[in-house]
């Protein structure tokens, strides 16, 4: 049986508006409906959609940068990812480091967990750690 993996919706490109903003690039079409249609931001904001569809949501209505690292839904994840998609890294790479960067956090908290719960020595751990790299 093959498992089901989830996919993340892209992140919108960032570009500068006629201001200098930084602002993630406007879909057309979601800003005419949103203009035209019976839904507004205040109804919007009172249904229930997931984290990852608000995020994309504030996207595509062109929030600034800034903007959406204040929005109560936004993973740091997304907000970094964004932070460094505007530093010039493209999506793919940006997500790689970030995750690497999270394992190797990870792996420096265990480097002072671990040993502590098998009670070993710090330096005996560092060794089978290394050992296992």
């Amino acid at each position: 049986m093959k498992k089901k993996t989830t996919k993340r919706h892209p992140m919108q490109p960032l570009e500068k508006d006629k201001n200098g903003v930084l602002r993630f690039k406007k879909n057309a079409i979601v800003e005419f409906l949103l203009e035209n249609g019976e839904y507004d931001l205040n109804k919007l904001a009172g249904m229930r959609f997931s984290r990852e569809d608000e995020e994309q949501f504030s996207q595509l209505i062109g929030y600034s940068l800034s903007g959406f690292s204040e929005l109560s839904y936004v993973s740091e994840e997304s907000f970094e990812l964004a932070q460094r998609m505007a530093d010039g890294q493209d999506e793919k790479d940006a997500h790689i480091e970030l995750l690497k960067e999270t394992l190797n956090k990870i792996r420096d908290g265990l480097k002072e967990i671990v040993p502590n719960a098998f009670f070993l020595h710090p330096d005996a751990f560092k060794d089978l750690i290394e050992e296992a790299i």
